[in-house]
């Protein structure tokens, strides 16, 4: 796929199925993986990168499910290709902006993904729309069984996989969701969910994950810690947190209809006429105007489809 299709064409995860009514956007699966026989990536030379992607890559051509992927390597992309990479959460901000031989590695509906030489060798990761966890969990489970079993992974009979990063050792995975709480921020209860959700040993980050800030009430959820549990226990772990938020927000919208239901309805109704006539817009206003937009369609004070939100 050229980067101009994938402009034109919403990513399936944007699709707006089993999104908990408007509340979940998508649920992401990744794994950290590393080839035994190079340092790890901040310690690699380019030669040694060169070498893991011509690895990689010979492995996914007989990957049954990367059969038809793009290849993309960072160093031909100007700064706004990988931007458009960055926005469909197929790279991160890091991949995007370090120097060296690095590339990623996507299907064609953008539901698998392989990042290549960012912080571990392979940042495997599966993402679909609303709570299909357990779906995602299988989706890269298979992946992995498919490219990891091609290489020869680092890994430890005690600690699991060995990873860049301490906290991503053992199974190297994190498991998140992209969820709207704009009722909890609007009611002020978010403070409060923010610092149960730590205790829970939980990360929240913004809608680009590490190093991002929460735009248009937007929030990154995800486990902190891989080491001594499974993969399993991590993905039904994140299940319910999310049945747990998604009822706070519902509670929390419940309270705003009753307290001040005037304000909901006049602050949703401005977003969607600003957002229908403005000219120029900040991208920090526009995703503010479009959360009001969300929550007027969570709400049933507006009938718009749920999948035309995301593709904005």
């Amino acid at each position: 796929m050229s980067l101009e299709g994938l402009i034109t064409t919403p990513p399936s995860w944007m699709s707006g199925e089993d999104d908990a009514d408007g509340i979940v956007i998508s649920c992401r699966v990744r794994l950290a993986r590393n080839l035994a026989r190079y340092p790890f990536s901040p310690r690699m030379s380019e030669d040694d990168q060169r070498k893991v992607i011509d690895e990689v890559l010979a492995a996914a051509k007989d990957s049954r499910r990367m059969t038809t992927a793009s290849y993309f390597s960072m160093n031909a992309l100007d700064a706004n290709e990988r931007r458009v990479l960055v926005e469909r959460h197929l790279i991160s901000p890091s991949l995007a902006e370090d120097k060296g031989e690095r590339g990623i590695l996507f299907n064609q509906d953008e539901s698998l993904s392989v990042m290549i030489n960012e912080e571990d060798h392979l940042r495997l990761q599966a993402i679909y729309p609303g709570t299909q966890a357990q779906q995602t969990w299988a989706a890269i489970a298979a992946l992995d069984e498919e490219i990891t079993g091609a290489v020869d992974c680092a890994h430890d009979k005690q600690l699991g996989f060995l990873t860049a990063c301490p906290t991503n050792t053992g199974t190297g995975l994190r498991a998140s969701i992209l969820i709207h709480l704009p009722a909890l921020v609007l009611t002020e209860d978010m403070e409060r969910v923010l610092q149960g959700l730590n205790q829970l040993s939980f990360t929240v980050r913004g809608v680009y994950g590490e190093g991002s800030n929460a735009s248009g009430n937007l929030f990154q959820v995800s486990n902190q810690a891989t080491l001594g549990s499974t993969e399993e226990k991590i993905v039904e772990g994140l299940l319910r947190i999310t049945s747990q938020l998604v009822d706070y927000e519902k509670d929390a919208q419940q309270s705003l209809l009753r307290e001040a239901r005037s304000q909901v309805e006049d602050k949703v109704w401005r977003a969607y006429g600003l957002l229908g006539h403005a000219r120029v817009l900040s991208s920090q206003e526009f995703m503010n105007l479009l959360s009001a937009v969300r929550l007027g369609l969570t709400l049933g004070m507006l009938k718009v489809p749920a999948a035309f939100i995301n593709h904005l």
